[in-house]
């Protein structure tokens, strides 16, 4: 079965990332009104306060869909790349950015990839509710649409992973707050990105939260 998965980092953040700010709130909200019309099987989210409640606003617009908290859509560095792996005009920067966090978390990262990418396995999710009508042809093309509300590190990570681009190569993707991103698995096909930090739901005064001013549009 094919997986259209949706990915967003949480919504903007108090200066102590103890929850949002009402700007924050806002972008939730209008994510949600955005993916109202969107079947979605399951809203994941990180287990950290800003994820959390990102998920719970939009989960306010989405009627039945269940959020589930997980650690591997949580706030961690998905992979530290050695200084040989880099190209070396970026290697200094990159490297100084990363020596300020604790270390990289590749067990989380790779749960990451088996939880939330991939063509979907042909056993029902028996947490989810769903009605099988017996007569649907059984060759129909069926779809799971996901949600995953996180971190700008694990976009980048699992946008990196559906490009086939190398380990480092997370580094640099940067995600506004709820923007959108969707990327396709379809059985027999590499996957695809359908669109990346799309901001089209927001106003302007809420797009590129999160961007220090050198890297907005």
């Amino acid at each position: 079965m094919t997986r259209l998965l949706y990915l967003t980092r949480h919504s903007e953040a108090t200066p102590d990332e103890s929850g949002l700010t009402d700007a924050g709130r806002r972008q939730a909200a209008l994510l949600g009104e955005r993916l109202r019309g969107v079947p979605l099987a399951a809203v994941h989210h990180g287990p950290l306060p800003r994820a959390a409640e990102t998920a719970r606003l939009i989960g306010e617009h989405l009627p039945g869909v269940p959020l589930r908290v997980s650690e591997a859509a949580g706030d961690y560095v998905p992979y530290l790349p050695a200084r040989e792996e880099l190209p070396p005009e970026y290697a200094d920067h990159f490297l100084g950015f990363l020596a300020r966090f604790p270390g990289a978390e590749p067990k989380l990262a790779r749960e990451a990839l088996d939880l939330f990418t991939g063509p979907v396995g042909g056993t029902v999710d028996t947490t989810v509710d769903e009605t099988v009508d017996e007569t649907v042809d059984e060759t129909v093309d069926e779809t799971r649409h996901e949600l995953v509300v996180t971190h700008n590190f694990l976009i980048g990570w699992l946008v990196r992973a559906a490009q086939d681009a190398p380990e480092w190569r997370w580094l640099g993707l940067n995600h506004a707050n709820a923007a959108l991103t969707a990327i396709r698995y379809a059985p027999g096909r590499p996957p695809s990105l359908l669109f990346f930090n799309d901001m089209g739901h927001l106003p302007v005064e809420l797009r590129w939260t999160g961007f220090p001013p050198e890297l907005r549009g």
